[in-house]
């Protein structure tokens, strides 16, 4: 990604620190605010919106698998094209995002990038509003879901597999391996009980306002946790 020169940084950098982006950096949902957004500019139908709201709902109270939410939570994004969702991107981090990031979380982004670790958004959430953050806050890199195009047109399909549960530890792994880095040694910082495979996966885990499951998770293995005003 190239926010910054790692290059630059490398021969000091000791560890990783992975941070989720919503509920994590952000007191957000982007993918709710792409959804809106994309209403809003006639990307897509009030159906669209009705769907994506019934969708939600059973991603919260897990009514149906949440990998094949996602999945189809992913399909409204059909027919819009690649530069399309990087300008709506663009302009939902400026009127929205933005004004959602946590002091406290960009706090423990400047710890760890002054203390040797790189600091990388590892997250569900789509490439163009990531990078929008990472840039932002001069982060190291990002690794989250991305969607397959043709021609520069999106599908509607996951490219590959979505950036959530046991992929992140996949990912997560796949990058400390890449980077001669221990995950033992490095950070991750989560909110959601769906990244209890993820933080079961490094030596530091750190729960940010984390849900009721994941709270008694932390508490039971003894886990930092972080509890934030909204």
């Amino acid at each position: 990604m190239g926010t910054i020169s790692l290059k630059d940084r490398r021969s000091g950098i000791n560890y990783i620190a992975f941070f989720d982006l919503d509920g994590t950096i952000i007191d957000a949902n982007s993918g709710k605010e792409l959804i809106l957004y994309a209403y809003k500019k006639g990307f897509i139908s009030w159906l669209d919106i009705v769907r994506g709201i019934y969708l939600s709902m059973l991603y919260r109270f897990k009514v149906k698998d949440t990998v094949k939410i996602i999945h189809s939570m992913a399909g409204w994004l059909k027919g819009v094209s690649q530069s399309g969702l990087i300008t709506l991107s663009e302009e939902i981090f400026r009127d929205r995002l933005m004004k959602s990031i946590r002091p406290e979380v960009v706090e423990k982004i400047m710890f760890h990038k002054n203390n040797g670790g790189m600091v990388v958004i590892l997250s569900s959430a789509l490439m163009p509003v990531c990078k929008e953050i990472a840039d932002h806050l001069e982060m190291d890199d990002v690794i989250c879901s991305e969607l397959e195009t043709r021609n520069g047109i999106f599908t509607g399909n996951p490219e590959g597999s979505l950036c959530f549960g046991k992929e992140k530890v996949a990912r997560l792994t796949e990058f400390c391996n890449k980077n001669n880095i221990n995950p033992c040694h490095s950070w991750y910082y989560g909110d959601s009980i769906a990244d209890l495979p993820v933080l079961c996966s490094v030596g530091n885990p750190v729960c940010v306002n984390p849900d009721k499951k994941l709270l008694k998770a932390a508490k039971e293995r003894g886990w930092q946790v972080l509890s934030l005003i909204n």
